[in-house]
């Protein structure tokens, strides 16, 4: 019988390179443990800040209190009221944590308003029109934006567009109007365009073609606007709005507030939704134009269903960072706790109130645990709309790969 030859030694070079892979592997499994025990940890620690305010049985806070109208003296019908701080010995402070949240739900849906359309939209565009030459230039550009600080939009917006509205309110208002009518105009007129001339102008270079008249529309809106507003509201149309609406405008608004925030938000939804178009298998598209439809078909009865998971995903982690988002309602909205309906007036969201007033709360007292109450409010929302978006992109990545085993 033959003796098996003894194994051969593992040459050093190999002992190390494995060695390096396990060592690299050990630190990327503690690493992504790590985060999420930080993550559990600080809702813990929040939730043990907040434990305290309910068993220390307050007379001033209730739930009932925290979120329903309370009467206040002067004032025939229940208010809410977010008062921490008081003048006067007389005065009680007012524990009302409704203002807060309504503002920060008002902030993220003006925000979203403005935001979700035309991210959408340039996803739309760039995955399924743009040239491909001009999509590899414009989409970096768009992505880099998701980098510029909070602080930046906010310092913008409350310090140079705020008062600028303000001083231009009827041009403001016409170019809201204006815009989207002028882009829908311009698709109508390009589609009675000779072939000759639209074949000079194609959909994939609508987003550069489309400057000069958007500029065209922007600077007829400035010019027009003051003539109208002296015409139709007797040259004051923020007198007019007060008088015949009862709408009280302030210079910094939900209104600013969406645009600024928007800017910030659009660039992360844009990038998730065009991730999301580009991923869909083009042998769907191909098939669908190969029956018949058209390229506008093929887009919402094919394309976008396709593709629905990921842009809710999308549109979810953009509301999440909406209501997130500390320094540009902190800049750009004026901090008053109001609950109004209307975008012409500011609000304070729970955001800014920790980022204002948790220096000045002494620790452990009723006003320090509300606000504590209030960050655990924004860390549990935003844990669940992340952990919404991320279920929805794992079931978009698994239709993808059925999808591609049955190409």
């Amino acid at each position: 019988m033959i003796d098996p030859l003894p194994p051969k030694p593992v040459p050093r070079r190999q002992r190390l390179r494995r060695g390096r892979d396990r060592l690299a592997t050990a630190l990327i499994t503690a690493g992504g443990i790590g985060v999420v025990v930080a993550v559990m940890a600080i809702g813990v620690f929040l939730a043990l800040e907040v434990v305290p305010l309910f068993l220390a049985e307050d007379p001033q806070v209730s739930w009932r209190g925290l979120w329903l109208p309370q009467l206040v003296e002067g004032h025939e019908l229940p208010q809410h009221r977010w008062q921490p701080d008081i003048l006067t010995a007389e005065e009680t402070p007012r524990y009302g944590m409704a203002p807060l949240v309504w503002g920060t739900l008002k902030a993220a849906f003006w925000a979203l308003l403005f935001a979700i359309p035309l991210a959408l939209g340039a996803a739309v565009h760039s995955a399924t029109f743009m040239s491909r030459r001009l999509r590899t230039r414009l989409k970096p550009t768009l992505e880099l934006m998701e980098a510029l600080p909070g602080v930046v939009i906010g310092f913008v917006a409350g310090l140079v567009l705020a008062p600028w509205v303000e001083r231009h309110l009827a041009g403001a208002f016409s170019l809201v109007a204006v815009l989207p009518l002028g882009m829908l105009l311009a698709g109508l007129l390009w589609s009675r365009l000779p072939a000759s001339l639209a074949q000079r102008l194609p959909p994939g270079w609508a987003g550069l073609w489309l400057m000069p008249w958007l500029a065209l529309l922007v600077t007829l809106s400035l010019w027009l606007s003051p003539w109208l507003e002296a015409r139709v509201f007797g040259g004051d149309l923020r007198g007019w709005l007060e008088a015949a609406l009862g709408l009280d405008y302030a210079s910094r608004n939900a209104l600013i507030v969406g645009l600024a925030m928007g800017f910030a938000v659009i660039p992360g939804i844009y990038a998730l939704a065009e991730d999301a178009l580009s991923g869909v298998p083009p042998s769907l598209g191909e098939g669908a134009q190969a029956l018949g439809a058209t390229r506008w078909q093929t887009l919402w009865k094919v394309v976008l269903p396709a593709a629905g998971p990921g842009i809710f995903s999308a549109v979810m982690i953009g509301a999440g960072r909406a209501v997130g988002e500390t320094m540009i309602v902190l800049m750009a909205s004026g901090n008053t706790a109001l609950m109004t309906l209307s975008p012409l007036e500011g609000m304070r969201s729970m955001a800014a109130s920790i980022a204002i007033e948790l220096p000045e709360a002494a620790p452990g007292g009723t006003h320090y645990r509300l606000l504590f109450l209030a960050a655990l409010l924004l860390f549990v929302f935003t844990f669940l709309v992340n952990t919404l978006a991320e279920l929805v992109r794992m079931r978009l990545r698994h239709r993808y790969r059925r999808l591609g085993r049955g190409a």
